[in-house]
């Protein structure tokens, strides 16, 4: 945890919060904090700062806080995922909070398996959950926004095109496609495939939704690791 996210329930006054949960346990477990040390803090979808530690027992932890930081900005990029695996989709979820991606939408594919659709994963407060883990770990503030699209077809052809519309639209997807660009410097929609990869059909609609295909070589990576590649590769 390389930044304490502070919410509204956890203030007892503008200045001061007290945390009783995870965050507490994190202090004495692993940071071992003491009374008096200063710990970076965030208020969630706010600025950041500091907070000194007043209190620290096994009920509690009291800070006084302070903010006078904006958070890191976001990459300009809408990404579009494919619904990996249940395991795999909290590890993703916590890679592009971590990575700064504003905005996420989750999309069924042919080759999404049908019960992944009813894991708890997708749960909004589990979502949540991994979400700010990735904040935590990036010193962020900002959740990104989440959209669940269970059919694919009618948010391609109906949707897609405007959420696109002023980007860079790109297909991750191994084949004879030309090499993903480096180093944009304009906004980006990015459509990453399942395991396995997009089928043709799916290629050729986002496609015609205004999104070309590009790839990384020729070795076949993991969802999560695509993920990281592209966005680092991109950015």
């Amino acid at each position: 945890m390389n930044l304490i996210l502070l919410e509204p329930a956890d203030f007892i006054d503008a200045e001061r919060v007290v945390l009783r949960d995870r965050r507490l346990a994190h202090l004495r477990e692993v940071h071992r904090a003491e009374a008096g040390e200063t710990l970076r803090v965030g208020r969630l979808g706010g600025e950041m700062g500091e907070g000194r530690l007043l209190r620290l027992d096994s009920a509690s932890a009291e800070l006084q806080v302070r903010f006078d930081q904006p958070p890191p900005p976001k990459l300009p990029i809408t990404l579009l995922l494919a619904l990996p695996r249940p395991k795999m989709l909290r590890r993703v979820l916590q890679t592009v909070a971590t990575m700064g991606v504003p905005r996420l939408v989750l999309l069924n594919s042919y080759r999404v398996e049908k019960s992944f659709w009813q894991t708890p994963f997708l749960d909004p407060a589990a979502i949540r959950e991994q979400l700010i883990l990735g904040l935590e770990q990036a010193r962020d503030t900002v959740l990104p926004e989440v959209i669940i699209e269970k059919r694919f077809k009618p948010f391609v052809e109906d949707r897609l095109p405007q959420l696109a519309a002023g980007s860079l639209g790109l297909v991750g997807h191994p084949g004879d496609f030309p090499h993903c660009p480096r180093a944009v410097e304009h906004p980006v929609t990015l459509a990453i495939g399942p395991e396995g990869g997009w089928i043709p059909y799916e290629v050729e609609k986002l496609a015609e939704a205004g999104l070309t295909p590009v790839q990384l070589g020729e070795r076949i990576l993991r969802v999560e690791t695509a993920v990281s590649a592209l966005l680092a590769r991109l950015f």
